[in-house]
């Protein structure tokens, strides 16, 4: 079959999409990702595909389709090996695959456009199944636009051999204001819920223990030992997201520069700063550069911990969701991301372009050093982007 076929598979099947003989708009997408982290630790490839096509001038269906290769060490949340600890698994080994579709349908009804989006995704010990629903309503003469929606999560996770379920639910609900012909200002608010099994199977906490052995006549000699046991969070999670972002356009230089300010909270007592920089340079008619940068920053969360030694705790073999929290999880203490890269793209024709994208990202921690993971716990990675484009 010929490599085009598949561009045009769609509107040969749904007549709805051809308009006086002519075939209705159609995007399809393709890219490849490969991100590395130093140290020989994880590694990703990703696989996308991405669709979308007016079936009239009211209906539009869209979809995308990935899959991720993951293999590599990641962190288990014990300290390093030392004295005390000669053989803890600092890092475990992580190999699996993720296969995802998402499929979308949108509506214009009047003012309003209503978007649906029903997707699934799969691993060795995770499945997640989503929908979305949300509505962007314009005003002002098209110079406003305010949107709302909802989404929810349910997803099913492998821990040890049993099934546990984690349900999240999103409210959002966001405004754009059109303030001239170069600049677009926007703020939206999302408030989330998480709640059911929130750990990460693989993650684990250690405790200096002293151990009870016979020693030969009869009696007892105490040991110092150091175990380890799974990490204990809260069933439920309260999250809030502020986002303000602004677009202006320079007619000299014909760029624009876009930038976001991302303010988050949850009940962990996680308090988070983004912030994102882009400049979209176009050169001549056909070539585009744009450079970025971000930085991330976040508090530890309450029940953050490097060990438990101290903490009462009755069972840390089977932890009780409503007792005490710990989590040595780096994710969930004080650090600070720095990314930077460029995004390339080239127009060939009105048909087809292609993309390439490189970015650096670093992680180091931040604050106390009672809120911080060990050193080597941190990311720093290479993210490689290359894609093309086809638009009809």
């Amino acid at each position: 079959m010929s490599p085009r076929h598949p561009f045009f598979l769609a509107s040969l099947l749904i007549p709805s999409m051809q308009s006086q003989g002519e075939i209705m708009p159609q995007l399809y997408d393709y890219s490849y990702q490969f991100y590395k982290e130093d140290d020989n630790r994880i590694e990703i490839e990703s696989h996308y595909i991405r669709g979308k096509v007016d079936l009239n001038d009211a209906t539009s269906v869209r979809f995308q389709w990935l899959n991720d290769a993951i293999s590599g060490a990641s962190p288990t949340g014990a300290l390093p090996t030392g004295p005390q600890n000669p053989n803890q698994p600092y890092y475990a080994d992580v190999e699996d695959v993720r296969t995802g579709i998402l499929g979308a349908i949108s509506q214009q009804f009047g003012d309003h456009r209503v978007d649906l989006e029903i997707s699934r995704s799969s691993e060795d010990d995770y499945y997640s199944k989503g929908i979305a629903l949300s509505d962007a309503w314009e005003l002002n003469q098209k110079n406003t636009t305010l949107s709302y929606g909802i989404n929810y999560l349910d997803d099913s996770v492998l821990s040890g051999s049993t099934h546990r379920n984690k349900y999240s639910y999103d409210l959002f609900t966001g405004v754009s204001q059109i303030i001239d012909k170069n600049t677009v200002v926007s703020a939206n608010l999302t408030l989330g819920r998480n709640e059911g099994y929130l750990n990460d199977p693989y993650k684990i906490v250690q405790r200096n223990e002293v151990q009870s052995i016979p020693d030969g006549l009869g009696g007892t000699i105490d040991v110092p030992v150091v175990n380890i046991y799974p990490e204990n969070r809260p069933d439920t999670r309260y999250r809030q997201v502020l986002q303000l972002e602004a677009r202006r356009y320079f007619a000299q230089p014909d760029g624009v520069l876009n930038g976001v300010l991302r303010l988050g909270h949850d009940d962990f007592g996680i308090i988070s700063e983004t912030l994102q920089l882009e400049w979209r340079q176009s050169i001549g008619e056909h070539f585009q550069v744009v450079p970025f940068f971000r930085y991330y920053h976040q508090s530890a969360a309450d029940f953050f911990v490097q060990t438990i030694n101290g903490m009462n705790v009755n069972d840390p073999v089977n932890p009780d969701p409503s007792g005490s929290h710990y989590s040595a999880d780096y994710r969930l203490s004080a650090f600070e991301a720095i990314s930077g890269g460029v995004r390339l793209r080239y127009q060939f024709n009105d048909i087809f372009s292609a993309n390439f994208a490189y970015e650096r990202y670093v992680m180091s921690g931040s604050g106390r050093t009672s809120d911080q993971s060990q050193d080597q716990a941190y990311i720093s990675a290479d993210i490689w982007t290359v894609g093309v484009n086809a638009q009809f």
